[in-house]
């Protein structure tokens, strides 16, 4: 039923919790899993010139994170197959476009993301690729009370 499914991340606690249910998932069906991350160019181009470098650093430091993290947690499940990507531009759109060039039967979701100046809010993302997307997306949403890195440091 699944063959490729892929996992958007922006490294935040419920896209983890995201790549859980998207190896559970995967596993069960012995599908291919693709671990997206996606760098949110207009905020990019929004922030103030002085601190842009420094934003673009954090997010490819951020993303290599992210998937870092499906890459260990996959090697712990060790039955599928695992391919990362990075794109550039808009997160719903460009998941969405990887989605399709790859077939993907679903996409995962987590349904926050990191909040502040420097992140892009996932939620956002998660709703527009549920109204846009040509295939399913399965969202994961942080469960009340579960530790949450990304607001530990505010």
């Amino acid at each position: 039923m699944f063959d490729t499914v892929v996992i958007a991340t922006d490294g935040s606690g419920s896209a983890e919790r995201a790549v859980e249910a998207a190896l559970d998932l995967a596993a069960r069906f012995d599908a291919t899993v693709h671990g997206l991350y996606v760098v949110d160019t207009g905020e990019v181009e929004t922030t103030p010139e002085e601190v842009r470098e420094a934003l673009e650093r954090a997010l490819a430091t951020t993303g290599g994170r992210a998937l870092s993290f499906i890459l260990e947690a996959a090697d712990a499940e060790a039955d599928e197959e695992l391919v990362t990507a990075v794109r550039e531009g808009d997160p719903a759109d460009e998941i969405s476009k990887y989605a399709t060039e790859h077939d993907a039967d679903v996409i995962v979701s987590g349904t926050r993301g990191r909040h502040g100046e420097h992140g892009f809010l996932l939620g956002s993302v998660a709703e527009e690729l549920i109204r846009e997307a040509p295939m399913p997306v399965l969202t994961v949403r942080q469960l009340e009370g579960e530790p949450n890195p990304e607001r530990e440091d505010v």
